[in-house]
């Protein structure tokens, strides 16, 4: 009887050891703690991108309480002399095995995350604003790939420097020119993306527009964005800009308060980052990181995201957007804010298709770029 009784324990232990080990319970359904990993090629304080991803994971911290989510930023720098850091520092969280999640984005952290996911197939990543090539690369269904639809909000960006450089409405805006400009900051397929729905947006409503374009060649150096921009605005007769350029964007926002011109911001809301500099930024294009992050994780805690996919989210998603606010009111007449809500309007409904860059050859952007010279 012993030996029966024995064996029964053993069986029974062998079972919940088993049934723990294929527990499908999420950290929510368990009562354990999340934790995710946002690593940043780059820093915080760029008022722009990387600022946006943290400021939805401080959100999730903030609503969910610090005993059921957190997260860590590592900040590994921008520079060519940071980038050797970014493969191991990847690997070395994955090996930790403390993170739900890790985060990752950018197409530059494309080639780390492609071995991290194959080394540690059971640690799961978001990757964001960059494709994700699902068929080429193995060991996929560890990763959630989220992109934004940059083209749409900057068609409307785009719009709105066309009508004011043509407005008589503007302090500082010469009507006689139909000149704006674009900063990027290295030539991509993202960052021409942006670039596409700019000048989309633009001749839809001023045709003849000309749009003076230049890329800084990375994305920290301000004092290069500056140059690049006061050369727009003093020789390229350029009134209103647009800076995608992450940190080294700032330099353009720098530029337009010395030339007295504006420029558009990008990812987070630039104005109210930056009040004092508020004066030369009618609106910012919002790329919502922040929010597709914390909509992701938020999926995840209730089992629902699904890895192993991609997807796009633009503006009937909420995944992009400008501030609308009273800054933006004051800024703009009420004619411009009224052909913006209509253009929106029209993308949304499918009535207007943006041109994107992704899957355009060199040629064909050239070709873009050539429209408006």
């Amino acid at each position: 009887m012993k030996k029966v009784f024995s064996l029964l324990l053993v069986v029974a232990m062998i079972f919940s050891l088993t049934a723990c080990g294929t527990s499908s319970e999420t950290p929510e359904e368990n009562g354990e703690q999340y934790k995710a990993a946002l690593l940043l090629n780059g820093t915080l304080g760029d008022k722009s991108f990387f600022d946006s991803a943290n400021s939805g994971l401080q959100k999730l911290k903030d609503e969910l309480g610090a005993d059921k989510f957190d997260f860590k930023v590592e900040q590994m720098g921008a520079t060519p002399a940071d980038e050797t850091k970014w493969e191991p520092t990847l690997l070395e969280y994955c090996d930790s095995g403390e993170y739900d999640v890790i985060i990752v984005g950018t197409y530059q952290m494309l080639d780390p995350l492609v071995k991290a996911s194959e080394q540690f197939p059971d640690q799961k990543f978001i990757f964001f604003d960059e494709t994700y090539d699902f068929e080429a690369n193995v060991n996929n269904n560890n990763i959630y790939n989220v992109l934004y639809k940059q083209n749409e909000v900057s068609f409307l960006i785009g719009a709105a420097a066309a009508m004011m450089t043509t407005s008589d409405e503007i302090e500082n805006i010469d009507p006689a020119t139909k000149n704006i400009g674009f900063l990027g900051g290295m030539e991509n397929p993202i960052i021409n993306d942006f670039l596409l729905g700019y000048i989309q947006g633009a001749k839809e409503v001023e045709p003849d527009i000309k749009v003076a374009i230049g890329y800084v060649g990375n994305f920290y150096d301000s004092a290069a964005g500056k140059d690049i921009a006061l050369t727009q605005y003093q020789s390229g007769g350029v009134d209103v800009g647009y800076n995608v350029a992450g940190a080294a964007g700032l330099g353009q926002i720098e530029a337009a308060i010395d030339a007295n011109k504006y420029a558009f911001g990008v990812d987070s809301d630039q104005a109210a980052l930056m009040p004092e500099k508020a004066h030369v930024i009618p609106t910012s294009a919002l790329k919502n990181v922040g929010n597709s992050i914390y909509r992701a994780i938020m999926l995840d805690l209730d089992g629902k995201l699904e890895f192993g996919k991609a997807e796009s989210l633009g503006f009937a998603e909420g995944g992009v957007e400008i501030v609308k606010d009273e800054h933006y009111e004051e800024m703009l007449p009420e004619s411009i804010r009224t052909k913006i809500d209509e253009l929106e309007q029209k993308i949304t409904s499918g009535e207007i298709v943006v041109d994107t860059a992704i899957g355009k050859s060199t040629e064909e952007i050239q070709a873009v770029k050539d429209s408006v010279k």
